[in-house]
């Protein structure tokens, strides 16, 4: 290192600046503290929707931590044991029974993937009200999208370990359904579950997906969102960006530095979360049968399918759209058409980025039109994710298919909607509404 670099580090002469000095020549400590926290300057008009992203974060340190300490006792073996159950679910039943605190570990892994999920939605939406998707933060976009992607494989990936009566039939359905895909439909199958039914072979693999492949691409997806956001700088509710107005000292003049002050603020959202979490997690960790539903208190019947088959609410919305695909299309069976609808209902979100056409970002300066569209997609939303949930009815089907239809076109229609919504003025410097 050339001696040059040396001479930014320089010690105040007591150990502890020593240190740092010796330290931040050979990492760069500091600089990262300061790119990241105390000098990058992030808008002052942050509001409520922006706990949300340190949210997931802190969901994921949760699960990250939780899932260590469950492993250290679960057993992904699908063999009878000699009291006559699986061996998987007798380890999840020895975790919450024998295991000093395994009940609340267990329940804090459970209910925090649904929480991982109400947070990541939460983010989500705000990033539909504000525009937080369009340029230049496209990339930090689909970066999300790609964690979201991620974080739905991995919960179904866990799904299946606990080895419970609905967790086994949910798996067995799922896997089926690419079977539907033409030509390598049924080798894809077998390929997934390691074995031509769902069986101690796709246990282990679900458990190796579960636990090592998916947590790292999902840890190095999150670093490469927080970089891309950083590079970009953070929006904002009024989708004005602040490094366009600058000080004399190159210093954005609607930013603060993010720590100390949306450190201090997170972790207000923080309390608030932790107290909603505990409360949940001491009182209804089973979420009323939607964190945890009752048949996965059952080992596992291999010889004996549950009445109603659904998957947990997270997934429900796209378990209705493809639920709702009635028709054959081309010569194809109705079940490939609506692998392809579900499929589509997740990656579209993708495109959001080039389908947005609207001369302004926040929704508070768009007009009437955009506003109306955004609360109808939201209502589809919770009834597809309602309907999920119920056995199949004419009835649903057919408020399903119109809640399917509303939902694509919300995306589909969004170059043109956007383009003919009216939208006020957009000021030069940040508002503190």
């Amino acid at each position: 290192m050339a001696a040059g670099n040396f001479e930014k580090y320089k010690s105040d002469g007591s150990l502890g600046g020593n240190l740092m000095e010796w330290f931040d020549a050979r990492f760069p400590a500091t600089s990262m503290w300061k790119a990241h926290l105390s000098e990058y300057y992030a808008p002052k008009n942050f509001n409520f929707w922006y706990f949300f992203g340190s949210l997931a974060l802190l969901v994921l340190v949760i699960q990250i931590v939780t899932g260590i300490f469950l492993t250290m006792h679960y057993k992904p073996d699908a063999a009878i044991n000699s009291a006559g159950v699986p061996a998987a679910f007798a380890s999840v039943e020895y975790i919450m029974r024998d295991v000093p605190g395994g009940w609340i570990i267990r329940y804090m892994h459970s209910t925090g993937a649904s929480a991982f999920f109400i947070v990541v939605y939460l983010h989500m939406f705000r990033g539909l009200l504000y525009g937080s998707y369009r340029k230049p933060r496209e990339l930090t976009w689909l970066f999300g999208i790609g964690i979201f992607l991620v974080l739905m494989g991995e919960a179904f990936f866990g799904y299946l370990l606990p080895w419970g009566q609905l967790s086994y039939w949910g798996a067995q359905v799922i896997v089926n359904m690419f079977g539907a895909i033409p030509f390598v439909g049924n080798d894809l199958s077998i390929l997934i579950r390691g074995d031509y039914v769902v069986s101690d072979a796709t246990l282990n693999r679900f458990f190796s997906f579960h636990v090592i492949a998916l947590p790292l691409v999902l840890v190095g997806l999150v670093a490469a969102h927080v970089l891309a956001l950083h590079e970009t700088g953070s929006n904002n509710p009024d989708g004005i960006e602040i490094k366009a107005n600058k000080d004399e000292n190159g210093i954005p003049r609607d930013g603060i530095p993010f720590h100390p002050y949306y450190t201090v603020k997170d972790i207000v959202g923080v309390v608030v979360f932790l107290m909603v979490f505990s409360a949940v997690l001491f009182f209804a960790p089973e979420g009323g049968g939607y964190f945890l539903e009752t048949p996965n208190f059952y080992p596992a019947d291999t010889l004996k399918t549950p009445p109603h088959i659904a998957p947990v609410w997270y997934f429900t919305p796209y378990y209705s759209i493809l639920r709702a695909m009635v028709w054959n299309f081309f010569g194809l069976e109705a079940k490939f058409w609506g692998v392809i609808a579900m499929g589509a209902s997740v990656v579209i979100f993708a495109f959001l980025p080039w389908l947005d056409r609207s001369p302004v970002k926040s929704i508070r300066y768009r007009g009437p039109i955009t506003k109306v569209m955004i609360t109808l997609f939201v209502i589809c939303f919770f009834i597809l994710g309602y309907l999920g949930t119920l056995p199949p009815s004419p009835a649903g089907e057919l408020i399903s298919q119109v809640c399917s239809v509303f939902y694509f076109a919300f995306f589909l229609g969004m170059p043109w909607w956007s383009r003919m919504d009216k939208f006020k003025p957009v000021p030069d410097r940040l508002t503190m509404k």
